[in-house]
């Protein structure tokens, strides 16, 4: 399992609109047989603030996830909506491991 989490920060007045896209986004991706878990975060303090956490079966995964149509139609609908670039952290899983024994 491959584990990514993107860190978004969006302008204040495009919270509605970007969540409306990765919402949509998020249902379309977790559709695709190499996502495992596509979960979409809204920070409570600063509701401006989004962690997309992101479970790939393989390695391979995210690059096919990033040739949908819906990812395309995803990045170009909410790249102005940005208050900065994005950005990503990649993880492996440790626990529970893939069979679930920890």
């Amino acid at each position: 399992m491959l584990i990514v989490h993107v860190f978004v920060h969006v302008k204040s007045d495009q919270i509605e609109p970007f969540r409306e896209a990765t919402l949509e986004n998020a249902r379309q991706s977790i559709q695709e047989p190499g996502i495992a878990r596509f979960d979409v975060l809204q920070q409570q303090d600063d509701p401006a603030r989004f962690v997309l956490v992101e479970v790939y079966r393989t390695p391979e995964d995210p690059a096919r996830h990033k040739e949908t149509a819906h990812y395309a139609k995803w990045r170009d609908a909410v790249e102005p909506m940005m208050a900065e670039p994005r950005s990503s952290v990649k993880y492996s899983n440790v626990f529970p491991d893939e069979q679930g024994w920890g």
